[in-house]
């Protein structure tokens, strides 16, 4: 059986002392059952949600839920202005996860948290 990394500094020389697994780099300890928790939480944090909670997905339809300030630019988005296929980008580091165009707009970037399911 191959040992996890380290959730603290990643490194690969983990070993099991009794029920926890240690990383002699950074004296980081935990348990097998932590490492499983983490494990399902990346895989929950991949999920992309709108303001209300539904989950979003690749070619669905979303209307935005405030005026947004474009930046760059004196127009505004208004509530109402309709997406429609969407992509999501699950790798945004600056927390604009969806790709659309945009009515009257063109293409735009989006955060999850302003728009909601159509």
């Amino acid at each position: 059986m191959s040992l996890p990394n380290c959730p603290a500094c990643d490194e690969n020389y983990t070993y099991e002392d009794g029920a926890l697994l240690v990383c002699p780099m950074c004296a980081h300890e935990w348990t097998a059952a932590e490492t499983d928790t983490a494990e399902e939480g990346a895989e929950q944090d991949s999920v992309v949600r709108d303001a209300v909670g539904n989950e979003l997905q690749d070619g669905d339809a979303v209307t935005v839920i405030k005026d947004l300030k474009v930046k760059g630019s004196s127009t505004i988005i208004k509530v109402g202005t309709k997406a429609k296929s969407i992509r999501l980008l699950p790798d945004a580091s600056d927390g604009h996860d969806i790709d659309c165009k945009l009515e009257g707009f063109g293409p735009m970037k989006l955060k999850s948290s302003v728009v909601k399911k159509a």
